[in-house]
């Protein structure tokens, strides 16, 4: 058939992360390998291609490495496609349908090797299309039993746990409540004083200002940080303004939800205008992704244990301000010109600089702009005070000094040689500890899953909740691991070269001082952060960090000896 055909095989395998059941990733694509192996002749390594999706639902068919699939299949470079279960594929069936007449379309075959359907004949694809029905009525069945949940925690009132919103605490109630056949701990939440008035004065401060950055700048004149003691920054205090768990359930709010269709699960005369409000399937959440807000006519709006904080009257204004504004909403200005963008950093507070275009041009009839410190900008000039520096003089200045290390680049290599040999050192005892971190990850994914089976087995029982706190624990402490990991990973893969990066390295030096100045804006910026890891501005002199170099080595305070002191953008 090979010899027929030149086109690969595709192996396709999905499976959503946390549950603990099913065949791994590694074993469908292993057990599709070998299905692909024994029906085909001559196939090897090369003629399979992998598509793996991870933490993905089968609801639809929005998942990366699927779309980068089809994509090779419309190309005509697919010539099957292999999976594990059917509903790896889809649980949709008009998904399904569809997608089964796309491979017909361009006369690829489809196998599913656990549901073994003969596709090529009228009775199995009959049967693949049923399977694909009962997927879909699963999938239907479940989110349905979701749903039901949520209203039965609606009836309730309580807080689900997580990270509770500032101006309040978690509180532990008297009883339980009952979900799905099984008993949970209730909790409420109470007020926090000290942080619900933070609340209360973010609330006022944007309905006086209806500005986001004056609100802002307010809460960094006056040092008002959040309950973790950093400052607000202005998605925090969006956030803080789009949550209704503030909003007090009076008539407006009652009013509110009901204009807009949403489900709300209490009585109008349940709104007493004492109580807050409680939000269920509020947000879509997914793996490596900000949770993003739902449409407000999917939420499942109900009077909560609590007590509200902000008048349902000034939440809706607020909501209606944020809405109007959208348009307007803060956006870093870009430069088309600028170099230093992402390398440039405040010595006085240690914030970014960025570039601030102005209207005025120079004697090259370039646009005259500086670098602009974010917390000096966001605090109005009371949380930092740095001069800015003219952006233009910086630029040039930069540029010629890394143009003289490409004239005279030895220096400049034995230097990161003698760095890359201190790390390469350290590069053993970094790989035992990402092995033993990377064992460790495996190993609690083990427990969680083992966890998992036992929490099937245990309902209704003691045992349930602790289970659970078992799971959540060690989920935490995989996501400790993981960010552990990340960094030592980073640590090699940034610091560390390899002899034919070393060798890019002094070929890019070479040809540097010659190129540099015929290179587009994009292509010096991307040379430059060849070699610089960070430059700051302490308001006076300049000082560079390049890769190789730790920041007690290098110190370039006199970087401007042969050049004049960049002109302050602030100065006259």
């Amino acid at each position: 058939m090979k010899g027929q055909d030149n086109r690969k095989y595709a192996i396709y395998s999905r499976k959503s992360k946390f549950t603990g059941k099913g065949e791994s990733i590694e074993n469908q694509i292993e057990l599709c390998r070998q299905h692909i192996k024994l029906h085909h002749e001559n196939v090897t390594e090369e003629d399979i291609l992998i598509f793996e999706d991870e933490g993905f639902s089968g609801g639809n068919v929005n998942r990366p490495q699927f779309q980068a699939m089809m994509k090779q299949i419309r190309a005509n470079q697919i010539q099957a496609v292999v999976c594990y279960r059917l509903d790896r594929i889809s649980r949709n069936v008009g998904d399904f349908a569809k997608l089964k007449d796309e491979f017909d379309y361009y006369n690829v075959e489809f196998t599913s090797i656990r549901d073994d359907f003969d596709t090529t004949s009228p009775s199995g694809r009959a049967m693949m299309m049923m399977v694909s029905v009962f997927a879909q009525l699963e999938r239907e069945t479940t989110a349905e039993r979701i749903r039901d949940n949520m209203h039965e925690l609606a009836k309730s009132g309580r807080w689900l746990g997580g990270t509770t919103p500032t101006g309040y605490k978690s509180t532990q109630i008297v009883g339980s409540v009952t979900v799905d056949g099984k008993e949970r701990k209730a909790y409420k939440l109470d007020i926090i004083k000290e942080e619900a008035e933070i609340i209360k004065l973010i609330f006022s401060k944007f309905i006086e200002t209806n500005s986001l950055t004056k609100t802002d700048t307010y809460l960094l004149q006056n040092n008002i940080t959040t309950k973790n003691g950093k400052n607000f920054t202005r998605f925090s205090i969006r956030s803080i303004l789009q949550n209704p768990v503030y909003m007090i359930a009076d008539q407006n709010a009652w009013e509110y939800f009901d204009s807009l269709g949403v489900e709300i699960y209490a009585e109008q005369s349940e709104f007493d205008g004492k109580h807050g409000i409680m939000a269920y399937n509020k947000t879509i959440q997914k793996s490596g992704k900000s949770n993003q807000m739902r449409d407000m006519d999917e939420w499942i709006v109900a009077v909560g244990k609590h007590k509200g904080l902000i008048a349902g009257a000034d939440w809706v204004k607020v909501q209606d301000l944020l809405h109007q504004n959208r348009s307007k909403s803060y956006r870093k200005p870009k430069s088309n010109v600028a170099l230093l963008s992402g390398l440039l950093y405040c010595g006085n507070c240690g914030s970014f600089m960025r570039p601030k275009l102005s209207q005025r041009t120079n004697a090259q009839g370039e646009k005259i702009y500086s670098y602009l410190c974010e917390t000096k900008e966001r605090s109005r000039c009371q949380l930092c005070n740095s001069k800015n520096p003219n952006g233009n003089e910086l630029d040039k200045m930069i540029c010629q000094q890394i143009k003289r290390i490409s004239e005279n680049s030895s220096d400049f290599i034995k230097n990161l040689e003698s760095v890359q040999r201190k790390l390469e050192g350290n590069r053993e005892e970094y790989d035992q500890q990402l092995n033993a971190l990377k064992k460790e990850l495996q190993e609690n994914e083990q427990q969680i899953a083992n966890l998992v089976d036992t929490l099937a087995k245990t309902p209704n029982t003691p045992a349930f909740d602790y289970i659970t706190e078992q799971i959540n624990t060690l989920h935490e402490k995989n996501e400790k691991i993981k960010n552990r990991i990340n960094e030592l990973e980073s640590l090699t893969k940034n610091h560390l070269y390899s002899s034919e990066e070393f060798d890019r390295t002094k070929e890019l030096l070479k040809s540097f001082g010659q190129s540099f100045d015929t290179m587009g804006v994009e292509q010096k910026r991307m040379a430059l952060r060849a070699f610089i890891r960070r430059i700051v501005w302490d308001g006076k002199n300049v000082h560079v960090v390049l890769f190789g170099d730790t920041e007690s080595e290098i110190d370039y305070t006199n970087l401007t000896e042969e050049n004049s002191e960049p002109n302050r953008g602030d100065s006259e």
